[in-house]
């Protein structure tokens, strides 16, 4: 993909995203939305597995792997379906995406110029703090501007 391409991307995925930062209505609750909504609905689980095709102890078993963050997005699927409810299934960036390419740059930038800083200082060599910053401002820039897998690579 294009650097273009992906900082066009980057800023729909953000619009997108935007109504759901800070949303922590969406948090799981501590049981699991499965047991939730079906307790707040009156259903037993016997009810439940008769709607998923399963057995009751089946429903226990799912209700007890989402609470422990184990369930498979299909049978959670399968039961919000049972549950008349729909499955919104998101990752949400803490921060804006170009927040988190600016900061990765950032970091890769001053990691490569304190590298570039030692080996001078070795060498009885020193660059003008404005000149360094200025060269690390053009460096950070470059890297958003190729933002691509490299970027993040653990050296």
């Amino acid at each position: 993909m294009r650097s273009q391409d992906r900082e066009a991307a980057r800023r729909q995925l953000d619009k997108r995203l935007s109504p759901l930062l800070n949303a922590d209505v969406f948090t799981r609750p501590p049981r699991g939305w499965v047991k939730a909504i079906r307790e707040a609905l009156g259903m037993t689980t016997a009810q439940l597995a008769k709607r998923l095709g399963v057995s009751q102890p089946r429903v226990v078993g799912i209700e007890k792997a989402e609470a422990g963050g184990a369930i498979t997005l299909d049978s959670l699927e399968r039961a919000a379906h049972a549950l008349d409810c729909q499955l919104v299934y998101a990752l949400v960036p803490r921060k804006p995406l170009d927040a988190l390419i600016e900061e990765r740059a950032t970091r890769l930038a001053t990691t490569r110029l304190d590298s570039t800083r030692h080996t001078m200082a070795l060498e009885a060599q020193t660059v003008d703090s404005r000149d360094e910053e200025e060269q690390r401002k053009r460096l950070i820039r470059q890297l958003i501007e190729q933002a691509g897998s490299e970027l993040w690579e653990d050296k």
